[in-house]
């Protein structure tokens, strides 16, 4: 029979693990803060400007906060208040979004964190194990821009296409749905958006042969409410929304045969009083337009705006900002709603700066054009039409010739996902700015491939030339800059030069404060009317992510996520280390005033030595496997094999000596680490071309070291 005494003390214990678990779930559920993010208090986040609920903080996108406690004249005391190492080392692109405390973000590889937002305390993360091979599809790193909230859930795409739901205050999953097929190379980088009860996600892959279109969940359930498709499909078989009736009019060939491209991978904005979403259309596919729509045709909707009925996803209106394009001058770039003055006249404008480097004032509830001029140099176009809302192009944009100069921009574009700002104060947009051409000219036999982006251009011939004269007048022309833009006048008000591009996105106060981070590894604040820089400090890696603002028990915190990386320094090799050799250390950061935290010394750079077998293949050889690599490796490994430092240099590699380079090109030895097989689509003479052509170029790089200073 149990001692009395016993069972007092059993039941105290339990007694006392009860009222623990009891107030631990209660601290973690007033730390979530998140149950009371609701459809209504999206819309008016504006009144509460101690918190940062959607992508853009509000509905209309801005990037702007009320907050003032950090401001032009005290930002010099600014320091770092806490930082979060992340367990990724690819590219950061998310921005944070922040309620009642708490900050939820995504990372590289599409995971997730809940951390107390005053001190950077974990409260929770989840890993979706995407598989490391889903990497070789993306053609712009393995990055998420970010997280949404609602009632309670916190929603992301991961890397392999899917949306899933998390319980905000346990990271424990509710739901997930599949949003692509799967046999197919979309994927997901962007962030969703709640609009009305239903969860809104793009996806990426227009390079890969894939179809694009914007899908709407429900936000409870993950049951899909309605996809509109944004480029037609086969037109013997009916369309799935009548206006694609029309747009298959302006395609010619069998585009659909090959997706088409017209991607939604990042932006999508919700006006609440028109009651519209906006979507950001991206580039055909291929880029190519005569292998894409060989007998012309203005390709609806790529690269356009169009806006929908968020309940049903009905057509209502579109703007195409290039027709037919050539250039991989998509418009998924970020939307920004603003009312204006424009002719002594109030207007509801969208502004919009997409890669083609032409700034757009529209009507946002017709899709009129109102204005558009060139925000930084463009040589592709001349102007826009005021009457048809066409570019003017010039004689030699398509394509020019062999003695002509690049074509500015060229595909990283003038302004990227990087996000801007606007400040209703100054009435000046804060663009984060790329100066780089690129040299376009038709890949003469294109075939498409599974195994590889499918642009149509010749990418040898867009390689970085090895004549020491030419390279250096290329890189001298590659520049970056931050443009505080007047919308109403058209014109820049000032500018921050940067020594290259792909630089982070803007955040804008009434502090009268404009936050940038930097490639070279610098975060740093200018004053928003002038451009005065008032602060700086070093973040040790690029910064490429949009910053936030928010408090918390009435401290005012700036936050950044860090962490070098992207389609630049993945893509163009030597060019991205115009902008500074930083290299990945993936972190949040988080700074108040008079905070004194610092980080850690990070350890020394070991500068690897090039020792390659010597170069003895022929030079057609070595000419044909150029050809290859430039198609099928350049995309991770970089142009002309120099690596921008996220993938593996190949110059380097222990594996040009011995056959197991075979074994991982052809066999997919290093499948695990997201170095995929190609054995089907390159052949054992198109690896041993390769790995000549590599050899090649690591004798090469050898010799120039040598020969430096």
């Amino acid at each position: 029979m149990c001692d009395p005494k016993v069972g007092v003390v059993i039941l105290a214990v339990a007694l006392v693990i009860v009222l623990a678990y009891s107030s631990t779930a209660r601290d973690a559920k007033s730390q979530s803060g998140s149950a009371g993010v609701t459809d209504a208090q999206l819309v008016n986040a504006d009144s509460h400007s101690e918190n940062w609920p959607t992508y853009g903080r509000t509905y209309n996108e801005q990037r702007f906060s009320p907050l003032n406690e950090i401001n032009d004249h005290n930002a010099s005391r600014l320091g770092l208040a806490w930082y979060f190492d992340l367990d990724t080392h690819r590219g950061q692109e998310a921005t944070p979004i922040v309620v009642d405390g708490v900050m939820y973000f995504s990372t590289a590889w599409s995971k997730v964190f809940a951390l107390n937002a005053a001190t950077g305390a974990r409260l929770w993360s989840y890993d979706p194990h995407v598989p490391a091979e889903w990497g070789a599809r993306a053609c712009c790193d393995v990055v998420n821009r970010g997280v949404a909230i609602w009632k309670g859930k916190i929603y992301f795409g991961t890397l392999d296409g899917r949306l899933i739901a998390l319980d905000a205050t346990t990271g424990h999953e509710i739901w997930q749905q599949l949003t692509v097929d799967p046999k197919l190379r979309y994927t997901i980088t962007g962030a969703p958006r709640i609009v009305k009860e239903k969860v809104i996600i793009g996806n990426g892959g227009g390079e890969y042969g894939v179809r694009g279109y914007v899908s709407a969940y429900d936000a409870q359930t993950g049951k899909l409410a309605w996809r509109f498709y944004t480029v037609p499909r086969d037109p013997s078989k009916p369309f799935e929304q009548p206006i694609l009736a029309q747009a298959a009019k302006t395609w010619t060939g069998e585009w659909w045969k090959n997706g088409g491209g017209g991607t939604v991978w990042d932006s999508i904005v919700y006006d609440p009083a028109l009651d519209l979403l906006y979507i950001g259309v991206g580039n055909g596919g291929p880029w190519n337009e005569k292998y894409r729509s060989p007998q012309g045709g203005a390709n609806l909707f790529t690269s356009s705006i169009v806006a929908l009925k968020p309940e049903t996803g009905e057509y209502v209106w579109h703007y195409q900002e290039v027709p037919a394009d050539d250039w991989d001058y998509d418009s998924a770039e970020q939307m920004i709603l603003a009312d204006i003055p424009i002719d002594g006249k109030t207007r509801k404008v969208l502004l919009h700066a997409p890669k083609n480097g032409f700034f757009y004032v529209l009507d946002r509830e017709t899709g009129a054009l109102i204005s558009a001029k060139p925000f930084t140099f463009v040589n592709w176009a001349t102007g826009i039409d005021m009457k048809t809302g066409h570019p003017i192009e010039s004689a030699t944009a398509r394509y020019p010739r062999v003695d002509s100069p690049p074509i500015v921009p060229g595909p990283l574009g003038a302004h990227s996902w990087q996000p801007m700002s606007y400040s209703p104060l100054t009435g000046l947009t804060y663009i984060p700015v790329n100066d780089v051409g690129f040299n376009y000219k038709s890949e003469k036999d294109f075939a498409f491939t599974n195994s590889a982006p499918n642009f149509g251009i010749d990418m040898v011939a867009a390689g970085m030339p090895q004549d020491p004269k030419i390279k250096q007048a290329i890189l001298d022309s590659v520049k970056g800059k931050l443009v505080a833009w007047d919308p109403v006048q058209q014109k820049q008000a000032w500018a921050i030069e940067r020594p290259g591009p792909w630089n982070g996105g803007t955040l804008a106060t009434a502090g009268n404060l404009v936050f940038e981070g930097t490639a070279a590894g610098r975060f740093e604040a200018y004053r928003a009317d002038t451009g005065e820089k008032v602060w700086s400090f070093d973040a040790q890696t690029g910064v490429m992510a949009g910053p936030i603002t928010y408090t918390v028990k009435g401290e005012q915190y700036i936050a950044v996520l860090a962490g070098w990386g992207g389609v630049f320094p993945m893509v163009t090799g030597e060019v991205s280390f115009k902008s500074g050799r930083t290299r990945n250390i993936s972190r949040m950061l988080a700074f108040k005033l008079d905070a004194r935290t610092t980080l850690p010394t990070p350890p020394p750079l070991e500068e690897p030595v090039l020792n390659p077998p010597p170069s003895i293949a022929t030079a057609k050889q070595i000419h044909h496997g150029e050809a290859v690599y430039q198609r099928f490796c350049s995309g991770c490994h970089g142009d002309v094999a120099v690596s921008g430092g996220l993938l593996p240099d190949l110059r380097y590699s222990g594996a040009l000596a011995t056959d197991q380079w075979f074994k991982i090109v052809r066999d997919g030895a290093y499948q695990s680490l997201g170095m995929v097989s190609f054995g089907k689509e390159v052949s054992q003479q198109d690896a041993t071309d390769i790995r000549a052509y590599v050899i090649f170029r690591a004798n090469e790089s050898k010799s120039e070291a040598k020969a430096r200073p």
